[in-house]
């Protein structure tokens, strides 16, 4: 259906551009702007990993402060998609809150109206086109170097160019119309006008993904006297309305927080919309007023636009943002988290999307976010293979009781429960972390490649459950008293090993968690070494079988890989800060002789 569409669009316009060069012209126009945005977009990418990053953390942590940052970027960027898109994928790594998002949402509707502007003021006031040329050259030149910095100024000079390209094919295919056809004499008058104008430009602006472009193409009609002032003003709200639809598309593969963004942004918009069609005629009145102390000519319209376009997102801004917490709070209840998977569903990644490979600060942070998810089901599938369940371990209960609760054998399919709740999230980590280790620079591959490798471990520590599970279940039912005490034994210590993750995980407090995962660390090293003096002891004084010691060695060697694999990941995940100085600090605070006494003591203070 797609191709279809696509084959019959191509047919007709190759038959009206044959029919009329001037449509061409303007066409023409309209895809090589389209093409400078891409351009432009593609450039600023280059510079967003880092100083984007870095610049968003500072300057957005007061409402007002998000506005302002929405307004500059995108005043520099000249794209308010490419802003939301950023805003989207930032708020689903965690980066920015959703009130932080929605102001950078705000001050990007206040920053897009620069462009109307720039357009009005500066693009249809000189000959562009002569700017076009050495920015096409220049940025060709940049785009052909190895430095991805010298790249991106070459996409961004280009893109400039292919932008001022873009307006002066446009102006001249308009303005050799006035010669053949008067577009005026499809104008509609009143309300009417006002609602069919403003569907057009949502219609224009879906289909070229661009209000700028839209803009561009109602600002140089409007020079060329080929549309009324009243419709152009309809079309303006309309291009505002339609430029959500990328914020939409965006979110679709975003998380829940990135879905609540595109909302609010499609509300803002919308609401804004409604106050400018409702009000239109007494916007008018203003944008009078305000021309006659700017001094812009009676019948330069396309100024009065930007002028227009500038009062009613500038409204809208300042009658939304006393409901931003109202907002934040509503878009909360509607878009609730989605309740923990049973042990039976299948799941699948709630973090990564393809945005966030655009920036190198989000997809650490989206890769951190979903490894821990993925540990979350791996926790709740690997206390199902120790024939306990996750609430066990995470209430306060005591580990000899939990034991003493659960003294019968789970008979659970521990390889269903990998197909369906491990394995293509942990395919999908595993193909982000890879594409984005192809897409950073080096020491955005040396924060990936630990995650990646805890990610790894998981499995493992899976994959150890899974071989454990066997005899596990054997005897924890046997009539053997001595191998079912063993094996309540690596019951136990794995409980209290995967307890002790959630604290670290839980707590706040730095030096608790760097001496827990030190235990963790010092018991997985004893671990398989402790249970062989027992095993020689039961098979000196011949209380099992060879058969059942054999086991018992074997299951060991797995309980041990487990806790080894999940000290790993406790080390990757839990602790946030640079291993040397984890290292160095571990080793002042702690040594061997004391290490099970201080961290029995720092368990009871943090609440589990």
């Amino acid at each position: 259906m797609k191709r279809l569409i696509l084959i019959i669009t191509i047919v007709g316009l190759s038959y009206v551009f044959m029919q009329s060069n001037n449509i061409l012209n303007i066409s023409a126009g309209v895809a090589i702007f389209l093409f400078g945005m891409l351009s432009l977009e593609e450039g600023f990418r280059s510079f967003a990993g880092g100083i984007l990053e870095g610049v968003l953390k500072k300057f957005t942590n007061k409402q007002y402060k998000s506005i302002l940052f929405g307004a500059i970027t995108t005043s520099i960027m000249q794209s308010s998609s490419l802003v939301s898109i950023i805003s989207i994928s930032f708020i689903s790594a965690g980066l920015i809150s959703l009130a932080q998002g929605i102001g950078i949402i705000f001050g990007a509707n206040i920053g897009t109206t620069t462009g109307a502007w720039l357009i009005a003021g500066f693009g249809l006031k000189v000959d562009i086109a002569k700017y076009a040329m050495p920015m096409l050259v220049f940025g060709t030149i940049f785009m052909f170097q190895s430095s991805k910095k010298a790249k991106g100024l070459g996409y961004i000079l280009a893109g400039l160019g292919f932008l001022f390209l873009g307006i002066a094919y446009m102006k001249e295919g308009f303005d050799a119309f006035k010669a053949s056809i008067d577009l005026t004499q499809f104008s509609v008058d009143g309300i009417k006008g006002v609602l069919l104008f403003t569907f057009i430009g949502i219609l224009a602006t879906v289909v070229m993904q661009s209000s700028h472009a839209t803009l561009v193409l109602i600002i140089t009609a409007l020079a060329a006297n080929q549309i009324t002032y009243e419709n152009a003003l309809a079309l303006a709200i309309g291009s505002n309305v339609g430029t959500t639809i990328t914020a939409v598309i965006g979110s679709l593969t975003a998380g829940l927080e990135g879905k609540k963004l595109a909302t609010a942004h499609v509300l803002f918009n919308v609401v804004t919309g409604i106050i400018a069609i409702l009000f239109i005629n007494q916007f008018i009145k203003v944008v009078e007023l305000t021309a006659g102390v700017l001094h812009v000519a009676q019948d330069d319209y396309t100024l009065k636009l930007a002028i227009f376009h500038t009062y009613f997102n500038v409204l809208g801004v300042a009658l939304m943002y006393p409901f931003i917490s109202t907002l934040v709070t509503q878009l909360n209840k509607i878009f609730k988290k989605k309740a923990s998977v049973g042990a039976e569903e299948s799941d699948d990644v709630r973090f990564i999307n393809d945005i966030a490979l655009d920036f190198p600060d989000t997809a650490h942070k989206v890769l951190i976010k979903e490894t821990r998810h993925l540990y979350y089901n791996a926790f709740d599938i690997i206390s199902r293979g120790l024939s306990v369940y996750k609430e066990d371990i995470t209430s306060g209960m005591e580990v000899d009781d939990i034991i003493a609760l659960r003294n019968e054998p789970l008979h659970v399919d521990l390889e269903e429960l990998y197909e369906k709740r491990i394995k293509d999230i942990y395919g999908k980590i595993i193909n982000f972390a890879i594409l984005a280790q192809g897409k950073f620079g080096e020491d955005v591959i040396r924060d990936i490649v630990p995650i990646k490798n805890a990610n790894i471990s998981i499995v493992e520590a899976i994959k150890a459950t899974k071989h454990m599970q066997k005899n596990m279940i054997k005897y924890l039912g046997s009539n053997n008293e001595y191998i079912k005490e063993q094996y309540n034994h690596i019951r136990k210590n794995l409980i209290k090993h995967l307890r002790s993750m959630q604290v670290i995980f839980n707590s706040s407090e730095e030096d608790v968690a760097i001496l827990l995962l030190s235990k963790l660390k010092f018991d997985a090293k004893k671990y398989d070494i402790a249970a062989n003096k027992a095993l020689d002891n039961l098979i000196r004084n011949n209380q099992v079988p060879y058969s059942m010691a054999t086991s018992l060695m074997n299951d060991t060697t797995y309980a041990f890989n487990i806790a080894s694999q999940l000290t790993e990941v406790a080390s990757t995940l839990f602790v946030h800060q640079d291993k040397n100085l984890r290292e160095e600090r571990e080793a002042l605070i702690l040594n061997n002789a004391d290490i099970a006494k201080m961290s029995n003591s720092a368990t009871k203070e943090v609440a589990i």
